[in-house]
């Protein structure tokens, strides 16, 4: 799909379709879909939030800074790929403000860009989950009873167990995962 429409995308909208709005848009479906993982534990109680801004791990010259898409319900993956184009290019300027990297419901960390392969990410308090994206790399997978050369990556969620369970996680993440290996599916909302 990013190859069959990326020249349209820089040429039409002056965007590049990058790899990870489709995890974004596929995170933020997920977390309206499994609320719990939106969810924060604030002393005795479970708060619940009707909305999904995620935090994006961006590392620039003088460390990481993990600045927050707002509002991300419903966007497609080229106004996301805005909205991380613009948070980007203020991290990497330096420009962005306390008010840009507060409030994140959920964070996505991408380790792969660095070549890891697999990592346990940190989640980013008073958060309750955090996705950590590793590396793609071909390797040998069944298909249709045949081996074949695929690419694959690893996802990793940290989660905080007290309001988390396995099947929440694992719900979680096969929507993420059936979501980003069938973008079709994000676009006519199944």
């Amino acid at each position: 799909m990013r190859k069959k429409y990326n020249d349209v995308a820089q040429k039409e909208r002056n965007v590049r379709l990058g790899f990870l709005s489709a995890f974004i848009v596929a995170a933020a479906r997920a977390l309206r879909d499994t609320p719990v993982v939106n969810a924060v534990v604030e002393g005795d109680s479970i708060i619940y939030r009707d909305y999904v801004d995620i935090s994006i791990a961006i590392s620039t010259p003088k460390g990481l800074v993990v600045p927050v898409l707002r509002n991300i319900l419903g966007l497609n993956f080229l106004e996301v790929e805005q909205k991380l184009g613009e948070l980007s290019r203020k991290a990497r300027e330096g420009t962005l403000t306390v008010e840009e990297m507060d409030g994140g419901t959920f964070t996505i960390s991408n380790g792969g860009v660095f070549g890891s392969l697999m990592s346990t990410p940190i989640i980013n308090p008073p958060q309750s989950a955090i996705l950590g994206l590793h590396a793609i790399e071909d390797r040998p997978v069944a298909v249709d009873g045949r081996v074949e050369i695929r690419p694959m990556m690893y996802l990793a969620l940290t989660y905080d167990h007290r309001l988390i369970d396995g099947r929440e996680s694992v719900t979680f993440l096969k929507s993420i995962k059936e979501a980003v290996e069938d973008p079709v599916r994000m676009m006519v909302g199944i």
